[in-house]
């Protein structure tokens, strides 16, 4: 059944409208991959084995995880920005290698501006500002005090230069007149048990990896990102609930799922549908909450809205740091 985009439009309507699923074209009528620009095992990963689960029942085709790991992420993203557009290969993406990479590599072989396009924001990660006990802060104020106190004391641990929490660590020192170390480590793990021994004294990390050690005493949560509390740390305040409102402490970007750029509108409304309506079970919510992630399945129009204002907020805190990795 061949149909003009106006009329697989319209059918798309009556049949959301309706609750149902439309089946158009055929689509899908064999596997589908979901590409990960990440080795199997971690956090992103496991939300692609989740989703796949879950949607292979909804679509009545297997969905495959393909780990394509390497480069931060850009040679998972350009084997799909440049994958046939017929929605059969797909991609689940970290903010960073659809925002910062743009600036810390002089050149990538993708612009996700022009060779991708959004189908739905999956989740977005809670992050967490959180101390060695040894640091004599018990809210943002009083960290940024401390520091002021004792410049070059402290050091503020990142899983990579570039990355979100080296961003905000130059944002810091830049906004607050402050003097911190940084110290980058090859991951999230070893930089949250340096944390844990003192190694270094500040991080910014997913909720997930730090609640346990939070939860016991080993380590102290200052503050959430985002504009409402983690549902894994209810009692941490936002970074704006503690007066900092600048867009760097609520916008964090999400976890999102991509498509080649001329990827029909229909594909991408039916796999946004499908989305949606998985995050919603209860099951899946409660695995991706387990994670640190906050379930979201949003539209296409609504995941493209939330990617333009990320963009600029993550480009210009990626050109703060001077770091370039090429």
């Amino acid at each position: 059944m061949n149909l003009s985009p106006i009329a697989a439009a319209l059918l798309w309507s009556c049949a959301a409208g309706a609750g149902a699923a439309p089946v158009i074209d055929g689509y899908p009528n064999r596997p589908v991959r979901i590409v990960v620009q990440y080795q199997a095992g971690g956090a992103t990963d496991a939300l692609a084995r989740i989703l796949t689960e879950a949607l292979s029942k909804r679509l009545h085709q297997p969905l495959v995880v393909d780990n394509r790991s390497g480069a931060t992420g850009i040679i998972g993203t350009d084997h799909v920005a440049k994958s046939a557009a017929d929605g059969y290969t797909l991609l689940l993406t970290t903010p960073a290698a659809i925002s910062t990479n743009l600036v810390l590599y002089k050149k990538l072989p993708y612009d996700p501006r022009i060779d991708l396009r959004m189908i739905t924001d999956v989740v977005r990660p809670s992050l967490v500002l959180a101390v060695h006990p040894s640091v004599p802060a018990r809210d943002f104020r009083t960290l940024i005090e401390a520091i002021r106190r004792s410049p070059g004391k402290y050091a503020m641990g990142s899983w990579g230069a570039g990355t979100l929490p080296h961003q905000i660590q130059v944002y810091m020192d830049k906004t607050y007149g402050l003097q911190t170390l940084h110290v980058a480590y090859k991951g999230e793990s070893p930089m949250s048990a340096d944390l844990i021994s003192g190694g270094v004294q500040i991080t910014l990390g997913s909720a997930a990896t730090l609640k346990p050690f939070i939860n016991t005493g080993k380590l102290r949560a200052l503050a959430v990102v985002g504009d409402h509390r983690a549902q894994g740390l209810p009692q941490v305040p936002t970074f704006s609930e503690q007066g900092y409102k600048e867009a760097v402490y609520s916008n964090t970007g999400a976890i999102s799922l991509m498509a080649p750029a001329r990827t029909p509108d229909f594909i991408v409304q039916r796999v946004a549908h499908e989305v949606a309506a998985v995050m919603r079970e209860p099951s899946v919510r409660e695995r991706a909450e387990s994670l640190g992630l906050e379930p979201v399945g949003n539209t296409p129009a609504e995941a493209t809205a939330a990617y333009a204002s990320f963009l600029p907020v993550a480009l210009d805190l990626a050109r703060s740091t001077g770091v370039s990795l090429d």
